[in-house]
């Protein structure tokens, strides 16, 4: 994976035709964009923007403190940069925040939305557990919760003979302790501003998550999905948050379906 960089120090990649609609991935709190790896042979067909958000992977860290909206500004900034008009906004975790906040607003600027295992309203004793571990992050730095957070996110089996938690251990070392606060921060809080926002989110949208993610849950995902006019909404069976990682084909195949059904 080779870096390039837009002018305010994001790196990215794009790949695929030239002239194929465009599919832009983001990657989650305290990881990169070498998340979608192995989900690239099946989005061959399309032209795919990876990048890292501010302090993650190999971006600088943010001018400003982090917010969604600021995130959403360094997406359309550096659409705007690589001449991109639209594309198919696909985000993970708080990159499904980011990507409604990016709808919101810049609504031209989506052809879609596809949020995966990405937080809504969490009800009062899931959000302290949320704001408490951004707490910790800002006062114990980014790997004060790395263990608990790996047996959330991988099936047992995983944890114990998988590549995830190795991957995720490293994409985390990458991450300066601000710019997780921060994230973190805004992992915590943002969901507030995306929870009925009015106007509505219009665009196609699809909603996905794994059946045992506790942190973005298959509730979580229906209500994101009865928020959006005509959203559809699929949970994959048996994983956890990063069920993404353990079975990717999992995912790309409901995202392609999805996909074929625009273009």
């Amino acid at each position: 994976m080779s870096d390039a960089f837009a002018p305010d120090g994001t790196a990215y990649d794009l790949t695929g035709p030239v002239d194929a609609p465009c599919v832009v991935l983001i990657h989650g709190l305290g990881l990169s964009r070498a998340l979608w790896d192995a989900h690239l042979p099946a989005l061959a067909d399309y032209r795919v923007l990876r990048y890292d958000l501010y302090g993650h992977g190999g971006s600088a860290p943010s001018a400003m403190t982090t917010s969604l909206a600021v995130y959403a500004r360094q997406l359309a900034d550096l659409m705007q940069h690589l001449g991109i008009d639209a594309g198919h906004i696909v985000g993970f975790s708080i990159g499904g925040m980011i990507n409604r906040r990016f709808a919101l607003d810049f609504p031209e600027m989506a052809r879609s939305l596809i949020i995966m295992n990405s937080p809504h309203d969490r009800g009062p004793q899931a959000q302290k557990a949320v704001e408490d571990r951004a707490i910790a992050a800002r006062n114990q730095g980014a790997f004060a919760t790395f263990e608990a957070a790996v047996a959330r996110w991988f099936t047992p089996d995983h944890q114990k003979h998988g590549t995830g938690p190795v991957l995720v251990r490293d994409w985390r070392t990458q991450v300066d302790d601000e710019s997780y606060a921060q994230t973190s921060w805004v992992l915590a809080h943002g969901v507030r501003e995306l929870i009925g926002p009015d106007p509505a989110i219009a665009h196609p949208t699809l909603v996905m998550t794994c059946e045992n993610d506790v942190g973005s849950t298959p509730a979580m995902s229906h209500a994101i999905a009865e928020e959006i006019p005509n959203a559809t909404c699929v949970i994959i069976p048996e994983y956890k948050h990063l069920g993404l990682i353990e079975d990717p084909d999992a995912f790309t195949r409901p995202i392609l379906d999805f996909l074929n059904t625009l273009d």
